[in-house]
């Protein structure tokens, strides 16, 4: 069963790491097209690097939003596929170890008493 999680998780991922570089390709080449129609309809030159400028800024922020978006897709896929363990694989839930009750929970069991430190409590 864990295998067909995993599996489905990752096709998750890649498919939602297509969308984010399908997006950015298109926020990309839009960020070509309105700066080419800006450089055309000016004979400015400060104009002209202005829509440079402007380009290069949507064209970099669209890699960061697709360099988030897997980030972000990678930590959901992480934590869809190990939800009881935390960081370095350690539990988050306490889990009994013990036949005992309450052994391995670290939970005291019944009545507890200092005798050894000084006497009753």
């Amino acid at each position: 069963m864990q295998g067909g999680k995993k599996a489905a998780e990752c096709a998750k991922e890649t498919a939602s790491n297509m969308g984010a570089s399908a997006k950015a390709g298109m926020e990309k080449t839009k960020a070509n097209v309105e700066e080419k129609a800006e450089r055309l309809t000016t004979r400015d030159p400060l104009e002209k690097e202005m829509a440079t400028q402007k380009k290069d800024v949507k064209v970099n922020q669209a890699e960061l939003d697709k360099l988030a978006a897997r980030a972000h897709n990678a930590a959901s896929k992480e934590a869809a596929t190990y939800p009881t363990t935390g960081e370095h694989g350690n539990h988050t839930e306490l889990h009994q170890t013990s036949a005992m009750p309450g052994h391995g929970t670290g939970q005291p069991t019944g009545h507890v008493t200092n005798r050894g430190l000084g006497g009753n409590i």
